[in-house]
């Protein structure tokens, strides 16, 4: 429903007032801070519409109100002031390393200007091998070495039913590489299986081993985000005032997952996203917001980044953080 320019107004005060000091906000308060010309009588009367409508709620200790997440959702949609943010105060905190230690710097960046939490979603790893190698560590152990296409080396331990010489297993990290580098573990799976009639069992055998544990490397995306500063939301009161919420909050961390899946939502869309919790099914909590943005290389988005804090936070300063942080990123990673 259309607000009308004095509920706006009202509510825009409310909720600007309740961020800065996080108690309810009474009608007298309203009437000083929105330099609205209205009788004590009028205001409240509008808050009471406004209640009606979802967007302001009554705690029962007290006479005022606070905002519910539809009254931060119409806040940040409609009636917020971005602030500005001086980019190159951005930039020059933002340091230039390997693309890994850059995505790093950005996380720890995001939550030490923001004094809350920073993640990033890194770039997928691509499914795609340059060459393997395999190394006999002793009987039955073999450790596969996967050189991807960018030069970065991922190790998995294999256990075989046979022992292999060394002279074998070069021969068939030779065959792999020579007939399968460049392509996907799961192309290669398809072509192995027409092709494995040829050679020779025990090579066969070996080469499969490769390509299920290769498949698996590559799906694990365990390091696939870095958060920095989950300790400062244990001083934001509004998240750490019940033991539940803690454990809701260090589970989400924890486990990743969710927060995974709303990145993933997030870089689906362009510019600066915001997910209220009591709103947002992606965020656990009630008490929590979070505020992503998307970054790209080389004009492709790879990757989303954003911060993590209460509802009740400061998006003005927060949302211009998060969008000059990831037009940063992408540009530090496209010119890498």
């Amino acid at each position: 429903m259309q607000l009308d320019n004095r509920a706006q107004t009202l509510l825009k005060a409310l909720v600007e007032r309740y961020i800065a000091d996080g108690l309810p906000v009474g009608s007298r308060a309203l009437s000083k801070i929105s330099g609205l010309d209205l009788s004590p009588a009028t205001i409240r009367n509008i808050m009471a519409d406004l209640e009606e409508l979802g967007y302001v709620s009554s705690p029962h200790t007290s006479a005022g109100r606070i905002p519910t997440p539809r009254g931060y959702r119409i806040f940040v949609d409609t009636l917020l002031t971005v602030k500005h943010l001086d980019e190159h105060l951005v930039e020059s905190r933002l340091q230039l390393q390997t693309p890994q230690k850059t995505i790093a710097n950005a996380a720890q960046m995001l939550s030490s200007l923001s004094q809350f939490a920073g993640v990033v979603l890194s770039p997928r790893r691509e499914s795609v091998f340059q060459q393997i190698e395999f190394l006999r560590l002793s009987e039955k152990r073999i450790l596969l070495v996967i050189v991807g296409p960018g030069g970065d080396v991922q190790n998995r331990l294999l256990l075989t039913e046979a022992d292999y010489t060394p002279a074998q297993l070069v021969q068939s990290a030779n065959y792999i590489n020579q007939n399968y580098g460049g392509l996907s573990f799961d192309m290669v799976r398809v072509r192995l299986q027409s092709e494995l009639r040829q050679l020779r069992d025990d090579m066969g055998c070996l080469m499969q081993a490769a390509v299920e544990a290769g498949s698996e490397v590559m799906a694990d995306h365990s390091d696939d985000m870095v958060i920095s500063g989950e300790r400062n939301l244990l001083s934001v009161s509004d998240l750490s005032s019940n033991m539940h919420s803690l454990r809701q909050m260090f589970d989400m961390f924890e486990q990743k997952t969710g927060l995974m899946q709303l990145l993933d939502v997030s870089s689906k869309a362009t510019g600066v996203q915001i997910f209220i919790g009591g709103e947002s099914n992606l965020v656990p909590m009630d008490e929590m917001s979070v505020v992503t943005a998307p970054y790209e290389v080389n004009g492709k988005i790879v990757g989303t980044l954003g911060v993590i804090g209460p509802t009740r936070m400061a998006y003005e300063r927060v949302i211009p953080i998060v969008d000059i942080t990831a037009k940063l990123l992408s540009n530090a990673l496209s010119h890498h």
